[in-house]
């Protein structure tokens, strides 16, 4: 019983670490494809591409540690 109620104390902390870890890492994409872009701006559409297709898979992964936390 005790058990239980300590990873429902703790799934909560879980996810909150997925969901900043996600968001330091979009915002690292994003300010790192900013910086390029303004580098070279006729590269731009590659790199927002790039962008988007890295920050949907760290979404991606974001989703699966939350629901994995939350049911464990």
């Amino acid at each position: 019983m005790e058990e239980a109620q300590a990873a429902m104390s703790l799934a909560p902390i879980g996810a909150a670490l997925a969901v900043i870890g996600a968001a330091y890492g979009i915002g690292r994409i994003g300010s790192a494809a900013m910086e390029a872009i303004a580098r070279q701006p006729e590269a731009a559409g590659k790199i927002q591409l790039a962008m988007i297709i890295s920050a949907a898979l760290i979404e991606g992964v974001a989703l699966f540690g939350v629901v994995v936390s939350l049911i464990a």
